[in-house]
């Protein structure tokens, strides 16, 4: 079911995050910017944060710009990783909300009033992909991630690393990222549930990749493991700062 054009008092910062998108990244902007306009009017900005691409993704961008007078681009280089490249985009964002996905258009970005519904009462509205249409071998290492984050960090979303989110701006003055590669997502959670805020999760169409190439690589699962254990510490060392506070 599609999401309908809804009139909103809020305003967006759409971040997209993006590594080698040279066939995704002109798309992207366009679809961006028509769902921000229908949606917010005037009020929206969207931001792309150029991860070091090697290919004409940087060239694309800089055309784009003179057409789009919403878009900001923010660039890395050397490519620096997607937990930074989010960490870029939240902290250059000027709008009431956040909202990100990947620059891969796997998801219907005319979709975002499905989150907009809940966020009045929330601080966090995720997306859930139903189904998720990935390679067999990224749908079954997401499942045993998610069940993984589960049991460590009993935060209450099915779906953790769908990259399709909106955020209260505010609650990055609490939660602080400092993860590397692909635990962020886990990260904002798993502090979101320490600060006791309010998280809901809402399903959403996932969509086949049609260009580019994913950069998750199965080596990415021992980094993802490490970072999982150093999460661990530092919210053991959050929790004890909350009860002498």
């Amino acid at each position: 079911m599609k999401a309908g054009v809804m009139e909103t008092e809020y305003s967006l910062s759409m971040v997209f995050p993006a590594y080698n998108e040279q066939d995704n990244v002109d798309r992207l902007v366009r679809d961006a910017d028509n769902a921000g306009r229908r949606i917010f009017g005037d009020a929206y900005e969207i931001i792309v944060v150029d991860d070091g691409s090697k290919d004409r993704t940087p060239e694309i961008l800089s055309d784009l710009k003179k057409e789009f007078s919403r878009l900001v681009v923010h660039t890395h280089s050397p490519n620096q990783g997607y937990t930074a490249a989010l960490r870029t985009g939240f902290t250059n964002a000027t709008k009431d909300l956040i909202f990100y996905s990947d620059a891969d258009n796997q998801f219907d970005l005319n979709e975002i009033p499905l989150l907009m519904e809940h966020i009045d009462n929330h601080d966090i509205v995720c997306g859930y992909r139903n189904p998720r249409v990935d390679p067999w071998f990224r749908i079954f290492i997401s499942r045993c991630f998610n069940l993984m984050s589960h049991t460590i960090f009993k935060f209450p979303v099915r779906d953790v690393d769908c990259a399709f989110k909106i955020f209260r701006r505010d609650i990055f003055d609490r939660i602080k990222i400092n993860s590397d590669n692909f635990m962020v997502d886990t990260e904002i959670m798993a502090k979101a549930v320490l600060f006791n805020m309010r998280v809901t999760e809402v399903g959403v169409t996932h969509l086949p990749r049609a260009a580019g190439e994913t950069t998750v690589k199965p080596g990415d699962v021992f980094k993802t493991l490490r970072g999982m254990w150093q999460l661990w510490h530092e919210l053991r060392d959050l929790k004890s700062q909350e009860s002498c506070s």
